[in-house]
C-alpha cells in the first residue's frame, strides 16, 4: 500500500510522515484491496480556531469504492487519530455489507410466505360460510366492518348549545337532537369559521 502525504500551509517532519505510514498500515486488515492512501494536512493560522488548527483528510483508493475521512483537531497527531478511526469504521461497515451480500439467500416471496401448508389447505369445493354479528345486524359472509359502536344519552338542545359542545370536545362535528324541531341533527365545521347543519326529517315514513 502506497501512502502519499502532502501539507498545505504547514511543514511536515519525517517523523510525522513515518507515524502516518505506520498508522495507515493497520487499515489493511479491514480492506486488503487498498492500493494507495492520500493524506492531506492543512494548518489554520487563525488563533481563534485553535481547537481546529489542523484539518486532515484521508482518501483511500482501492479496487472498490473510494473511501474518504476527515477530521479537525488542535494538532496533527490528534487529527490523524480521529481520521483513521473514522476510516476504519467505514471500512468495517463496508466489509460487513459485503459479507451479508455474499451470504444472502434468495428472499421468499409474499405469496410463498402466506401459502398454506398441507395441513392448512381447505377444500375449495366446500366453501365455508361464516355468520357474525355487526352491531344489531346479522351478517353472513363478508359484510360491513364496524370498528366501534357507541350509544350516548342526550337531551334535546339548541344549535348554540350544540356548537358550544362541539368546540368543548374539539371535534369537527357534533350529533344532537334539535330542541326546536326534535330532529336528529349534526352541526359540522366548514372552511374558515363557518358551520353547517344537517337535519333528518323523520316525517311520515309511509
Amino acid at each position: 500500500m502506497e501512502v502519499v502525504v502532502t501539507g498545505r500551509h504547514c511543514e511536515l517532519s519525517d517523523r510525522f510522515r513515518g507515524h502516518v505510514e505506520d498508522k495507515l498500515t493497520r487499515l489493511e486488515k479491514h480492506d486488503h484491496r487498498i492500493i494507495r492512501v492520500n493524506v492531506e494536512v492543512e494548518c489554520e493560522k487563525n488563533p481563534r480556531q485553535a481547537d481546529r488548527a489542523v484539518r486532515l483528510e484521508l482518501t483511500a483508493l482501492s479496487k472498490g469504492p473510494v473511501i474518504r475521512a476527515e477530521a479537525c483537531a488542535a494538532d496533527k497527531m490528534a487529527a490523524l487519530d480521529l481520521a483513521v478511526d473514522k476510516m476504519a469504521e467505514q471500512m468495517r461497515r463496508a466489509a460487513d455489507r459485503r459479507r451479508v451480500h455474499r451470504g444472502r439467500r434468495t428472499p421468499v416471496s409474499v405469496g410463498q410466505a402466506l401459502a398454506p401448508t398441507a395441513d392448512e389447505v381447505i377444500d375449495e369445493a366446500e366453501p365455508v360460510t361464516t355468520e357474525r354479528q355487526v352491531g344489531p345486524i346479522d351478517v353472513t359472509g363478508d359484510g360491513p366492518l364496524v370498528v366501534r359502536e357507541k350509544t350516548h344519552a342526550a337531551a334535546p338542545m339548541t344549535l348554540d348549545q350544540a356548537l358550544y359542545e362541539m368546540e368543548l370536545v374539539g371535534h369537527d362535528f357534533y350529533l344532537f337532537v334539535d330542541k326546536e324541531n326534535e330532529r336528529p341533527s349534526v352541526v359540522y365545521r366548514r372552511r374558515g369559521y363557518d358551520y353547517g347543519v344537517i337535519s333528518l326529517d323523520l316525517g311520515d315514513a309511509d
